[in-house]
C-alpha cells in the first residue's frame, strides 16, 4: 500500500533529547519537537502540535515529471546528529551568534522510484526543514507545486503583510482569519500561550523564493506570478541535478524568544568573505524624505555632507537623479567634497532593465557582469563605499541569481551592498556580510506617498520589531523631527528611540539638517554617538500594536529605547533584571517625552524633552500618546 507522511511539531516540553522517540527530533532545550509520522488518511501531510492541539502542516511539492508528495514510502531516517554552532557577523542583533540543535534526515522513495529527503532541524527557538534530491532521472524539472501548508488555529491572531513585490505593506492585525490572500514573509501568528513566526531562509539561484496564500486557516507556500517583473522570466523554478530547497522556517517560542532569535541566519551558509575588514556599519545622513527629490541640487547635497561631518556620521547616501546633479557642481564635485569633509558615500541605482516600470535613471548599469564590472571600477575611482539598488520588482528564480550575483561582484569590489523595493531578508547577511541593509518594509519613506502614516504611524512601528526586523536588517530610514509630505504624529522622543529600536547595517536617518541642529545638545550627542553594530539584543516588554521597549548592548553601554502605538498615555514598568546589570551600572542618559509633546511644530523644541543625565535607574517611565523614552545604562 502507498504511504505518505507527516512531520509533528510539538513546541511544548519534551524533557530532554534522550527521551526522545525514533524518528524524532528534539531542540536541546526540549522545548521544541519534530517528528515524522504516517498520515492515516493517505494525505502526505505532517502535524503542528500546539498546547495539545494538532494543526497539519502538509509536505512535498510536485514537479512535471515527478511527484514528491504523494505515494511516498518511508525508507529509513539518519540518527540524531547535534549542531552547535558559534560565528561572528558584521551586523545584526549580536557581533557573536551561538546556535544549538539537532538534525535528521528522512529519506523516501517515491512511486517513480526517486529519492527525497527530508532533512529536519530543531533549534532551541525554533525548527526548519529543507527537501533534498540527491540526482533526477532527467537533466532538469519544473516545480510546478509546493504542498507544504501550515495550518493556524482558527481564532489565533495574526500579523500579516499583503503581499507585493517590493514588501512595502503594513502588518495590521487579524483577529482570526479575515481573509484569503497572498502574505509575504515573514508571517507572525500569537497561538495563545505560544508564538510562531513563519518565514523561509539559505534562498539561492536554484529555487524562487516564496510566500504564503491561504484558503481559511491553510496557509500554503505559494510560488511567485506570471506578472511579476513585468511578465519576465519564468514563474516557476526549474531544479536539476543534486538539490535542495530553501529552508522553511519556524520561529517559536514567546515573544522575546521570536525578536531575539537569529535562526534565519543560524541556518543559511556561512559568509564568503575572507577578509571582511572593508565592510564597515555605520549612520548616514539621507535627503530624498525631506526634500521628495533625490540629488539634483548640489548644494542641498553639500548641506547634508555637512550634516553628516557635524553629526560624526560615516555616510551619506547620494540618492536617485545625480546623473542630472547641477546648481554649482556635479557629482565629481560631491565627491570629492565629501573625501575633503572625511564622509564616506552610497550610491542609488535602478535594477534596471525590461522588468522594471521605474524609468528613473541611472538604469541598466548593474544589469550584467560586465555592466557592474565597469561600474563598481568607476565607482571605486570616486571613492564611493556603497550601492543602493532599487526597484527589483519579482521573487522569481532569476531574480534570485540577480541579487546574488551583485553581491558576487560587489564583494570582488569591496562594495558594500543596500537593496531597496525588493524582496524581504532570507538569510544572505550572513552569507554575503556586505549586504548592510534591505528594505521591504513600508517604512518612513512613506510618509512622502500617503497619509496613512500620519494616522497609523505609531501603532505599525510597534509591530515590525516582531515581524520584519526579525529576519534580517531593516532599511526602515527612521527618526524625523519635522516633517514630509505628510505629518508624523509620533513625538520627537519616540523618533529618537527608533535609532535603537531598529537594527540595519547601515542606518540612513530620515529627517533634515535644522532637524538634527534644532535637538537639545543631549539628544543630538545622542545621536551623534547611537551605535549600529550590537553586541547582544533583548525584548524587555511588548505587544505588537500597543507597546515595545529593547535593550541593545554595544560594548559595556545598554540602550534602551520604548515605544507607545496607542494614543493614550502609558505608564510602563521597566524590568531589567534580563541585562544582569552589576550593582556598579548607573544612568548616563535618560530622554522621555516632554510637557509639550505636540509634534505638530515641525521643529523639535526644548519642551518636547524631558531629559536626564547622571540619575538613577528608573523603576518605571511615563510614555506620552505616540510618544517613547530613551536610556543609557554603563555598566
Amino acid at each position: 500500500m502507498n504511504k505518505l507522511f507527516l512531520l509533528a511539531v510539538s513546541i511544548f516540553a519534551c524533557s530532554f533529547f534522550s527521551s526522545c522517540d525514533s524518528g524524532r527530533v528534539c531542540s536541546p532545550n526540549g522545548k521544541v519537537e519534530v517528528s515524522v509520522c504516517e498520515d492515516a488518511n493517505n494525505h502526505g501531510q505532517f502535524y503542528l502540535l500546539t498546547n495539545s492541539v494538532a494543526d497539519t502542516v502538509r509536505i512535498g511539492f510536485e514537479t512535471e515529471n515527478f511527484s514528491f508528495s504523494s505515494n511516498l514510502t518511508l525508507v529509513c531516517y539518519s540518527s540524531a546528529s547535534s549542531i552547535t554552532e558559534d560565528y561572528t557577523v558584521k551586523h545584526g542583533k549580536r557581533l557573536h551568534p551561538h546556535n544549538e540543535g539537532n538534525e535528521r534526515t528522512f529519506t523516501f522513495s517515491t512511486a517513480n522510484k526517486q529519492t527525497l529527503d527530508v532533512i529536519i532541524r530543531a533549534y532551541n527557538d525554533g525548527f526548519a526543514f529543507r527537501y533534498a534530491i540527491n540526482g533526477l532521472d532527467i537533466d532538469s524539472t519544473k516545480v510546478i507545486n509546493e504542498a507544504t501548508t501550515y495550518s493556524i488555529p482558527e481564532k489565533a491572531d495574526r500579523w500579516l503583510m499583503p503581499f507585493n513585490t517590493g514588501y512595502e505593506q503594513p502588518f495590521p492585525i487579524q483577529h482570526g482569519v479575515e481573509k484569503d490572500a497572498q502574505w509575504g514573509y515573514p508571517c507572525l501568528f500569537n497561538l495563545g500561550k505560544k508564538w510562531a513566526l513563519i518565514t523561509e531562509a539559505d534562498v539561492d539561484e536554484t529555487f524562487c523564493a516564496t510566500r504564503l496564500e491561504n484558503r481559511g486557516n491553510q496557509y500554503k507556500v505559494a510560488f511567485p506570478q506570471g506578472w511579476e517583473a513585468r511578465e519576465h522570466g519564468d514563474s516557476l523554478a526549474t531544479i536539476s541535478g543534486t538539490w535542495q530547497s530553501p529552508w522553511r522556517v519556524v520561529i517559536c517560542g514567546e515573544l522575546s524568544d521570536i525578536f531575539e532569535s537569529t535562526l534565519v541566519e543560524d541556518i543559511s551558509r556561512p559568509s564568503i568573505i575572507k577578509d571582511d575588514s572593508w565592510i564597515k556599519p555605520g549612520r548616514s545622513a539621507w535627503a530624498y524624505w525631506s526634500f521628495n527629490h533625490g540629488s539634483l541640487d548640489y548644494q542641498v547635497m553639500t548641506s547634508f555632507v555637512d550634516l553628516a561631518k557635524n553629526m560624526g556620521w560615516e555616510y551619506f547616501l547620494i540618492d536617485w537623479e545625480w546623473d542630472r546633479m547641477a546648481n554649482g557642481g556635479n557629482l565629481e564635485d560631491l565627491c570629492r567634497y565629501a573625501k575633503d569633509q572625511g564622509v564616506g558615500l552610497a550610491m542609488w541605482y535602478n535594477s534596471g532593465g525590461n522588468h522594471t516600470w521605474v524609468q528613473s535613471t541611472p538604469k541598466d548599469r548593474m544589469l550584467t557582469h560586465e555592466n557592474r564590472v565597469k561600474e563598481f571600477e568607476w565607482l571605486k575611482s570616486l571613492g564611493i563605499q556603497t550601492v543602493k539598488i532599487d526597484f527589483f520588482e519579482s521573487d522569481k528564480q532569476w531574480m534570485m541569481k540577480y541579487y546574488l550575483d551583485i553581491l558576487k561582484d560587489a564583494a570582488d569590489y569591496q562594495m558594500m551592498v543596500d537593496f531597496h523595493g525588493c524582496t524581504a531578508p532570507r538569510g544572505w547577511s550572513r552569507t554575503y556580510p556586505h549586504l548592510m541593509s534591505m528594505e521591504g518594509i513600508y517604512g518612513a519613506e512613506w510618509y512622502n506617498n500617503r497619509g496613512d502614516m500620519t494616522i497609523h504611524g505609531a501603532e505599525w512601528n510597534t509591530i515590525s520589531p516582531f515581524t520584519r526586523n526579525v529576519i534580517g536588517p531593516m532599511d526602515y530610514t527612521p527618526v524625523a523631527f519635522t516633517h514630509s509630505q505628510h505629518p508624523h504624529t509620533t513625538t520627537n522622543v519616540h523618533e529618537l528611540a527608533l535609532a535603537v529600536l531598529y537594527e540595519s547595517g547601515i542606518q540612513h536617518w530620515a529627517d533634515r539638517p535644522e532637524g538634527f541642529y534644532a535637538l537639545p545638545e543631549e539628544a543630538k550627542q545622542y545621536m551623534s554617538t547611537i551605535p549600529v553594530a550590537w553586541d547582544d539584543s533583548k525584548l524587555i516588554s511588548g505587544y505588537p500594536t500597543n507597546h515595545v521597549v529593547v535593550a541593545r548592548r554595544s560594548g559595556n553601554k545598554w540602550y534602551i529605547a520604548g515605544i507607545n502605538g496607542t494614543d493614550g498615555n502609558m505608564p510602563l514598568t521597566l524590568n531589567l533584571s534580563r541585562l544582569a546589570l552589576s550593582p556598579n551600572a548607573h544612568v548616563n542618559l535618560l530622554i522621555t517625552d516632554g510637557p509639550d509633546t505636540d509634534p505638530s511644530c515641525g521643529y523639535p523644541r526644548p519642551e518636547n524633552f524631558d531629559i536626564k543625565t547622571n540619575t538613577t535607574l528608573p523603576e518605571s517611565v511615563s510614555l506620552a500618546a505616540r510618544g517613547g523614552f530613551v536610556m543609557v545604562i554603563e555598566d
